[in-house]
């Protein structure tokens, strides 16, 4: 730390212990100088010499003992001290932590060149410029002192000078960086003496980019914000390490921010985040998605203002892709019986969306649309996984509606979602912690799905799902005897068999239920799912076989099918019998036409 020793005489002020100071001298004290319940016996001479304010303050000719007290003197009794000793030209010691104390008292007595050349005005200004102001450490000191003396720092540009003095060391390049650049962290090799060689050359360690990051975390908030403000103004340091400032300046003065347990707190809580949001560079990816979804989640417990959080969940949008569920967890304001708060996220969701169609219109010749479906954005993708993980996960509270799981399960389009396994996931979650769901609401959830794009491991989960409707489990095993069949054609084809039953068993249905969603597959944890659906569907061909002379009006292949796949049929195929058994005779039974099983057992067999 750099200092400054003024005058020559040795101190001789004292202290009795009743907050008295005393000018040791042959001379009796003639003036008294009260500064709150501090008193200083002093001389008039010493005083008029030095300060302008004294010579108006005292007579020169009068009274001998004379009073003064003085309540509004900046830094108060001890920068007063300092002043007065530099008046006797005792030892005066300035650094870091009383320089500004003494410059804004020594401008309150008016100790300026008018008075005496070479006053203490003149002296401590040389001093901050020559010194102060040209050390990283004391520079960061000397702009957190500031804050106890305002409005005078601010009026004599001392504010400003520190802030220009610690934005333009943060902004310069780190290879002209020569100061012991921070004292929060493990000292260089080269400092502890031992050098780095590297292939027998000597190597200087090169400067991180984000030196000065953990040095400004001693500051308060207001004096943060202008430094910030005045780094980026500079324009010399990358956004991503003004992010990486700004968040660990958060989690230094909100280290319970990182715990996510901030539910409580005062309106300087609720300043400083709306502060460090409105200081979040506007830049994509400058800081992650992760430490924004953590502002948002405090903003949003604390009730930091809609400003605030709209801004947030617009910063937040741009980045969903980066998310992980468990960032997306956050907890309901009081008044909400639900653990989360699902309609936050959908409100992040559809902006994200907005986002998303608008770049995508973007890159499409200028901004035209085209007549058919674009295909979706890796971010869409990604994100349309991120929401399954999440329904999944809120779907086990059992306050969560309905009608919101709904909501944010549709807000994905099915064709961001190439597999369908997530959101059979965590539709079946819901059911399960859901028992008195209605069969409307049921039906509702289900249609979200698309059998065809469950994977082999899903559907083999999902025809053993009591809590699915049976319409859902008689569309899965068609979907996957299509399959099957597709698959023995193929092989058939490789070996020359010909392809005759393609053109039967290939077609695929049009169906009404879009089921979006991706899945976790290890969660599916059957034994051997391969060979239970193939049970399945070998069970469902021998009952067919044995109820074809009990069909009542001989249902045709193209009629079963009907029934299996529309949303809107009443028929057998669409509504579960009120008694499991009946639901296990009704399944296969209506799958496949007897005539039809025949030709499908023979492809079956055809394909082993």
């Amino acid at each position: 730390m750099k200092f400054m020793k003024l005058g020559s005489n040795p101190d001789t002020f004292q202290d009795d212990g009743n907050e008295v100071s005393i000018a040791a001298s042959e001379l009796v004290s003639d003036i008294t100088v009260r500064i709150g319940t501090t008193k200083f016996y002093l001389h008039k001479f010493p005083l008029l010499s030095k300060c302008a304010r004294f010579q108006k303050l005292i007579p020169t000719t009068g009274e001998e003992n004379i009073e003064i007290h003085i309540h509004d003197i900046p830094g108060g009794a001890k920068a007063f001290g300092v002043c007065a000793k530099f008046c006797y030209g005792m030892i005066v010691t300035l650094n870091a932590y009383n320089v500004i104390a003494a410059r804004c008292a020594a401008e309150y007595l008016e100790m300026n060149e008018t008075v005496d050349k070479g006053n203490l005005i003149y002296k401590i200004d040389v001093f901050l410029s020559s010194s102060i102001f040209r050390s990283w450490k004391d520079s960061i000191i000397v702009l957190g002192t500031t804050k106890a003396h305002l409005p005078w720092a601010e009026d004599l540009k001392l504010v400003s000078q520190c802030i220009d003095s610690v934005a333009s060391k943060a902004s310069i390049d780190v290879s002209k960086v020569e100061w012991s650049y921070t004292y929060n962290r493990k000292k260089l090799p080269t400092e502890n003496g031992h050098d780095s060689p590297w292939n027998g050359v000597n190597q200087r360690q090169v400067v991180p980019k984000d030196w000065w990051v953990e040095d400004l975390t001693d500051l308060d908030i207001d004096a943060y914000k202008q430094v910030i403000t005045a780094v980026k103004t500079k324009g010399m340091v990358a956004k991503d390490v003004i992010g990486e400032a700004i968040k660990a300046y958060t989690y230094k003065k909100l280290p319970s921010l990182s715990k996510v347990s901030m539910i409580h707190g005062d309106a300087k809580v609720r300043a400083m985040l709306v502060t460090i949001t409105c200081l979040l560079p506007s830049e994509k990816g400058s800081v992650s998605c992760s430490f924004l979804l953590k502002l948002l989640k405090a903003t949003n417990l604390l009730k930091c203002g809609d400003m605030c959080r709209k801004e947030l969940m617009k910063r937040t949008a741009r980045q969903l892709e980066e998310a992980s569920v468990s960032d997306l967890l956050i907890p309901t304001v009081d008044g909400d019986t639900s653990v989360y708060d699902i309609d936050l996220v959908l409100s992040i969701v559809e902006e994200f969306i907005r986002q998303d169609s608008k770049n995508t219109q973007r890159h499409n010749n200028g901004g035209e649309v085209n007549d058919h479906v674009s295909a979706p954005s890796a971010s869409m993708i990604t994100v349309a996984k991120i929401v399954d993980g999440y329904l999944a996960e809120v779907a086990k509270d059992p306050n969560i509606p309905v009608y919101k799981f709904f909501s944010l399960a549709e807000t994905v389009s099915a064709n961001s979602r190439p597999v369908h396994d997530g959101l059979y996931r965590a539709i079946d979650m819901y059911l399960k912690e859901h028992p008195g769901l209605g069969k409307s609401d049921k039906k509702r959830l289900c249609a979200l799905m698309d059998c065809r794009k469950l994977s082999p491991d899903a559907c083999a989960h999902a025809v053993q799902n009591e809590r699915l409707p049976l319409r859902v489990v008689v569309q899965v095993l068609y979907h996957e005897q299509t399959r099957a069949s597709a698959a023995a054609t193929v092989r058939a084809d490789s070996i020359g068999i010909g392809s005759y039953e393609s053109s039967r068993s290939g077609a695929t249905t049009n169906t009404e239920d879009e089921w979006d969603g991706v899945m976790a597959v290890e969660d599916l944890s059957l034994s051997s799912k391969t060979t239970k659906l193939e049970k399945c569907d070998a069970a469902s061909t021998t009952v067919a076989e044995k109820n074809h002379g009990r069909a009542k009006g001989g249902v045709t292949p193209k009629k079963a099918v009907g029934r299996t796949t529309m949303p809107g049929n009443k028929g057998q195929a669409g509504e579960r019998s009120s008694s499991d058994s009946s639901d296990s005779a009704i399944l296969p039974c209506q799958l496949e036409h007897p005539k039809r099983a025949a030709a499908r057992s023979t492809t079956k067999s055809a394909a082993v």
